[in-house]
């Protein structure tokens, strides 16, 4: 199926013609892209050809080149360029494609589209790997970049200040995530820890029953984590985590108070993580989401 990404943009159309048709800022805010580069032409009648490329990481660079092929203004005002793509690089899944962008307005803002599609290399392998990752996470990463482009239009969010904001709030996400599951997995679930079963043993109507105890708070820990990962865009969660720790911190406190004296205990590392719930919160602010955007044309399922 050809990738379909669409989304409102509260912005003039010239304006954000511009910014999607000048090399230096398309690359700003389109993760697909880490270089877009014009090639000269002896005249205007030849279709525009440009270079590409997009870093993977490690080092590794994949190049490729591409054409428009036209680009017209209907009396409506809508706007279509077309285009088409390929890679000589062996390295590039992608082979050749094509596709437009469109730029429709409507009395709330210009419906930003594109819809493009691709051939890839590699026989059945390529074909399947296709299919099960790179054509998702292209799609992906062609909506998040639409959205960063209308953070930058509508809210003057510059696309550098959303990468680091979204590269935060995903360090925030997983290093909490992380605890959590190890906490309820490791100490409790798996092992059960000495000190922890000393501090259920406090508590009298739980006589003879901790270890089934402490294998449900176990439970309830590692659901905590999949749920902060699960419920990316949750405040409400990160609220709950700085609650939580506040409450599970003077409970051992009172149950236990000599584990405060001892290194890395429950102060330092409650302390860590209602930090980084606090850094959560903050960066939690205008973050681009690929949610923002149609995945199919208007009639399809989404």
């Amino acid at each position: 199926m050809p990738i379909y990404v669409e989304i409102l943009i509260r912005a003039d159309i010239d304006y954000l013609w511009h910014y999607t048709q000048t090399p230096d800022i398309h690359e700003c805010w389109d993760l697909r892209f880490s270089r877009i580069e014009y090639l000269p032409r002896t005249d205007d009648s030849q279709p525009q050809q440009f270079l590409y490329s997009t870093m993977i990481g490690f080092g590794m660079t994949i190049r490729g080149k591409g054409e428009s092929v036209g680009s017209r203004e209907e009396k409506t005002g809508c706007r279509t360029s077309a285009l088409k793509f390929w890679s000589d690089d062996p390295r590039s899944l992608i082979q050749t494609g094509s596709g437009y962008w469109q730029y429709i307005p409507t009395p709330d803002g210009i419906r930003f589209l594109t819809r493009y599609n691709y051939d890839t290399r590699f026989g059945m392998l390529g074909r399947v790997c296709d299919r099960a990752v790179f054509r998702r996470l292209l799609g992906w990463a062609t909506a998040w970049s639409f959205d960063r482009l209308r953070l930058w239009l509508e809210k003057g969010i510059e696309p550098a200040i959303s990468l680091e904001r979204s590269v935060v709030h995903c360090l925030v996400r997983v290093s909490l995530a992380v605890i959590w599951i190890y906490q309820g997995l490791v100490p409790k679930l798996l092992f059960h820890n000495v000190a922890e079963l000393r501090m259920l043993q406090r508590v009298r109507i739980l006589h003879g029953v901790e270890p089934t105890v402490l294998n449900i708070v176990g439970i309830v820990e590692v659901v905590f984590g999949c749920l902060l990962m699960l419920r990316w865009d949750s405040r409400k969660l990160l609220v709950l985590n700085i609650l939580l720790l506040v409450v599970l911190g003077v409970a051992a406190f009172i149950s236990q108070p000599l584990m405060f004296v001892a290194p890395f205990n429950p102060f330092t590392l409650n302390l860590a993580m209602i930090v980084l719930s606090i850094a959560g919160l903050v960066s939690a602010h205008d973050l681009p989401t690929a949610k923002s955007c149609r995945r199919a044309p208007p009639g399809n399922p989404t």
